[in-house]
């Protein structure tokens, strides 16, 4: 899980088939403190919805190296190699794309690292793909058909989203997913915090919706029970949410989504997903403190209100990952225990964690690097479980540590036990999930490795669809008769 398939330089230029696509996401190593289980949850959206402008002529094909199975295909040679460029596994997508032009191959680049830095990308590749790929693949494609193909294709994301067709989930491997529903409703978010990639230069992302209507097919047609929604933040518009459960309840499914806490600023909106099918939400805290929350732009309630709306989440049966931010100029080498102890405080069923990152071209990036406390260069230490900068009241090492230890203690044994649910009817189920993902990284690689990723996890998934579906009629009852809702399943997966 830490070191990419080899590229053997010894392996001769074959044939060159034309009109042949070949889609690749590279290799990253995955950090040992966190779990295996979530880079195999979904599948990139990116790549499947490239697929699905891809011509009809064309024949295509996915490849992910996460997958364990080997160096990508090159038997026959294909005509266009499309990579996806995270500044992470920047350094494995040039050895892809090196390898693959030295061969014949057209290699096009795209992704957030050819946004960021397009000219660091430039001389590995044919062509670079710099903003909305679904509007530039197939005029690429079209080009290599012509034998024009340009150096760099630009786009906007200010296209209307609901004309973009469904991905292509077709081309993906069932078995290695615990579910292929990666799910796209909304493109932007009405945040714009300085650490985050969405305050790039040169990335300007309006908030776009589909229609809700789009989105249930789309979870209909792929025939899952469970459903991920992998938009920035679901919650921006909470009309368009209110519109999209509608769409949603009818089909006794589960999904989860990333929201802001301040979707519970109106309770029965989070009743509403309750009763769509919302088992769990990622919810971005970031920080305990309010300083913090100011610098980094985040527009949040105060930190002081999180654990109420937390319990709100919680009394609809919507359990809580949050993600926290280590780092931040006004925290102190208390912050990690201070943290673990609201999470478990909280009974948060799970917690991400992330060491404050400078990513390139962001305001923060600019702010770090203008106070000279940027210490290298090394995308592959971008990663946020590297500490790639001076922190204000910390070491680097001390940042790095401290976020060690909070993994280590919130997968610990004591942890999770301390955050069960508060309902017996909801542990069993809590604790197969907690220690299935958490603590199972060794089983992770058997999983992946042998294409059992989906078996596994398949039996759990319809146990807390089952389990949710009785809760929402209960929960339904009880909007008839004034009476609360109880807490009566586990609800993440």
């Amino acid at each position: 899980m830490t070191r990419p398939p080899l590229l053997d330089a010894a392996i001769p230029a074959g044939p060159i088939q034309t009109r042949y696509a070949l889609l690749i996401n590279p290799f990253y190593p995955k950090d040992p403190n966190a779990s295996f289980g979530k880079h195999v949850l979904t599948p990139t959206l990116a790549l499947t919805s490239f697929a699905a402008t891809t011509p009809e002529h064309w024949q295509l094909r996915y490849w992910d190296e996460n997958l364990l199975d080997g160096r990508p295909p090159f038997a026959p040679m294909p005509e266009v190699v499309g990579i996806t460029v995270h500044l992470t596994f920047a350094n494995r997508a040039f050895e892809l794309a090196q390898w693959y032009r030295s061969r014949g191959s057209k290699v096009v680049l795209g992704g957030l690292h050819v946004l960021s830095c397009p000219a660091e990308c430039a001389p590995y590749a044919d062509a670079l793909a710099v903003g909305d790929g679904v509007q530039l693949w197939p005029r690429i494609l079209a080009d290599v058909e012509l034998g024009c193909l340009r150096s760099k294709y630009t786009a906007t994301y200010e296209s209307d989203y609901r004309q973009d067709p469904a991905p292509r989930r077709s081309i993906l491997p069932r078995k290695s997913f615990l579910t292929t529903t990666s799910l796209i409703a909304t493109r932007g978010c009405h945040n714009r915090c300085g650490f985050c990639y969405l305050a790039s230069d040169g990335l300007r992302m309006p908030y776009r919706m589909r229609d809700p209507d789009q989105i249930a097919a789309e979870f209909v047609a792929d025939g899952q029970p469970y459903g991920v929604f992998i938009d920035n933040n679901l919650g921006s518009n909470r009309a368009y949410l209110r519109e999209l459960c509608q769409a949603l309840r009818p089909l006794n499914k589960i999904w989860s989504a990333a929201l802001s806490i301040d979707v519970t600023d109106d309770p029965t909106l989070v009743r509403i997903m309750a009763l769509a099918g919302c088992t769990g939400v990622f919810v971005g805290f970031e920080s305990l403190t309010d300083e913090n929350l100011a610098d980094a732009r985040k527009k949040t309630p105060k930190a002081g209100d999180y654990a109420r709306r937390v319990r709100m989440l919680h009394e609809n049966g919507i359990q809580v990952n949050g993600s926290f931010v280590l780092g931040f100029d006004h925290d102190r080498k208390d912050v990690f225990t201070r943290t673990a102890d609201w999470i478990e405080e909280n009974r948060l069923e799970c917690a991400t964690f992330h060491i404050l990152t400078p990513y390139p071209a962001t305001p923060l990036f600019r702010q770090m690097e203008a106070e000279g406390r940027v210490l290298h260069r090394d995308w592959a230490l971008y990663d946020t479980a590297h500490a790639v900068f001076r922190p204000r009241n910390m070491s680097p090492k001390e940042l790095e540590q401290g976020y060690a230890w909070m993994y280590q203690r919130l997968f610990s044994h004591a942890s999770i036990w301390r955050r069960r649910p508060a309902d017996w009817r909801a542990v069993a189920p809590y604790l197969a999930m907690s220690y299935l993902y958490k603590r199972s990284n060794r089983f992770w690689r058997f999983l992946i490795k042998h294409h059992l990723v989906h078996a596994a996890w398949r039996p759990l998934v319809e146990l807390t669809r089952l389990r949710h579906v009785r809760f929402r009629e209960e929960l339904a009852a009880s909007e008839t008769s004034n009476r609360p809702g109880a807490n009566v399943v586990a609800a993440g997966v």
